[in-house]
């Protein structure tokens, strides 16, 4: 048994989301939104590298140490699969481990809204999952596609760096591929994709150029293509992908996107008031004609109150949400003000006002 199985397992008695190994300081786990230590004894240089090398291979020793740097998934017997990510700092070799739970939540147990549901049941179109790292983009995803294996036929392929949740075949067929294990490059398995007969694809994370307009053109091609990216909020996701294209190329990319566009969550993860754990927030804005024009004429800055207005099509705004939460003593006003949009408008509520 490897010696940094003992950590894992205190995580998971914990129900903590994070292990961080790292010269100089305890062992860490990070449990309700928080990074507290699990000894009192900080970790020596040999230490640490004993026990991130006993758990990889001889080629991914030699890639992170020539590369300093390592990204791969570790299966922890039946217990749980985590995120590894090496990485080389001042003081030495460091590692963080995130929790990816054994059991993929449903839809349901998540209380995912309905429109979120509804995203999952299209039969094809572009849909963007965001928010920071750490926000529960992957769980999100994860019960998206498990909506899909319980409800219908098809075959769904997952395109990941690493695999992160491992989905049983239930009525789909399953492919996961990992970039650097089963292909070279994101934009490679994605160039074939259209080839593997797939009715549903999951993109880990859309990185570059080449990436974004390849997934664009397989939701043209009648494929439903979910991905994430590392941005805030529906509006900057917009911006985030057009930008991300020479000008010259913008207004082909404005336009592939309006009509491929089928909806964005993005998604904040909040601390509950009764510290028992965390919640989602999630601003909904779905692919809409009124929003399709937005997006083709560049008039980004519509989109927000195209979201406000949309509420008939399942559409809400991250304020609203945090409105709702706060209103219902579910998180405190002070972290909903520190995720939301508009913090001026925000701060004028009555009960965040009253809070600060």
């Amino acid at each position: 048994m490897p010696a940094i199985d003992r950590y894992f397992d205190t995580l998971l008695e914990r129900g903590g989301s994070d292990l961080h190994l790292s010269v100089g300081y305890p062992p860490m786990i990070r449990t309700k939104g928080e990074l507290v230590a699990i000894e009192d004894r900080p970790l020596d240089h040999p230490t640490v590298a004993r026990l991130m090398d006993e758990i990889i291979s001889e080629d991914k020793r030699i890639y992170f140490h020539s590369h300093r740097d390592l990204d791969f998934a570790y299966g922890y017997e039946n217990k749980a699969r985590f995120r590894a990510n090496y990485l080389y700092k001042t003081t030495g070799p460091g590692a963080v481990f995130r929790t990816i739970p054994s059991e993929i939540l449903t839809a349901q147990q998540l209380g995912l809204p309905s429109a979120i549901v509804g995203l999952a049941e299209l039969d094809s179109g572009l849909v963007l999952v965001t928010g920071p790292t750490g926000s529960g983009k992957s769980t999100t995803l994860a019960a998206m596609l498990d909506h899909i294996n319980r409800t219908r036929d098809g075959h769904i392929l997952t395109i990941e760096d690493p695999v992160e949740f491992v989905h049983t075949p239930k009525k789909c067929q399953i492919t996961h591929r990992e970039v650097g294990e089963h292909t070279p490059t994101f934009a490679d398995a994605i160039r074939s994709a259209g080839r593997e007969n797939a009715d549903v694809i999951l993109v880990g994370e859309l990185r570059e150029r080449e990436t974004m307009k390849m997934a664009l053109q397989l939701a043209s091609f009648g494929i439903l293509i979910f991905a994430t990216v590392h941005t805030n909020s529906a509006p900057a996701t917009i911006d985030r992908f057009v930008n991300a294209f020479p000008a010259s190329q913008q207004p082909q990319i404005r336009g592939m996107l309006a009509d491929s566009l089928a909806g964005i969550v993005a998604q904040q993860l909040l601390r509950r008031a009764d510290g028992s754990g965390r919640i989602a927030a999630q601003e909904i804005l779905i692919g809409t004609p009124g929003v399709a024009s937005a997006i083709r004429e560049a008039k980004t800055a519509m989109l927000r109150s195209l979201i406000q207005s949309g509420g008939s099509h399942g559409m809400q705004s991250i304020d609203a949400v945090l409105a709702g939460m706060v209103a219902q003593g579910v998180i405190t006003p002070q972290d909903a003000l520190e995720k939301a949009a508009d913090k001026d408008s925000f701060a004028r509520i009555p009960k965040v006002a009253a809070a600060l």
